[in-house]
């Protein structure tokens, strides 16, 4: 392939909002994710439910809460209406979930490049698609 080929791939590229969509997908995919396994395997999450929240609400409402918001943000984000606001809400997600889980870093690791992930989405520019 040429210079002038691969530039012109990459062009089109761009023009088909790739960047945007392979955000997306992978931050939804995030999100399905968990709110499916919070669905099926309740108990596996329980852990990660701050304890500040358990003294006023049972950890299980919390969870089927937790599960229809992130399915629900998951869905959002794969809509592709009002993406800055998506991004954002599920950046400030991932950083809540990683400021409420400090003794679990050894799994929220990985909620901070998601979180910078969602902060690239909000913060890109979007161009209406063709």
């Amino acid at each position: 392939m040429e210079s002038k080929d691969i530039q012109k791939f990459i062009k089109q590229l761009e023009e088909m909002n790739v960047a945007s969509w392979l955000l997306r997908i992978g931050l939804a995919f995030a999100f399905l994710y968990a709110s499916v396994s919070q669905m099926q395997h309740p108990l596996a999450w329980t852990g990660y439910v701050p304890n500040f929240l358990t003294t006023h609400v049972d950890v299980m409402t919390i969870l089927k809460i937790t599960e229809l918001y992130e399915f629900v943000l998951a869905i959002w984000l794969l809509s592709g209406i009002y993406v800055r606001a998506a991004g954002v809400l599920a950046a400030l997600t991932l950083m809540g979930i990683i400021v409420t889980n400090t003794g679990q870093f050894i799994v929220t690791f990985r909620d901070v490049g998601l979180a910078c992930a969602a902060l690239a989405l909000a913060f890109m520019p979007h161009r209406k698609t063709k």
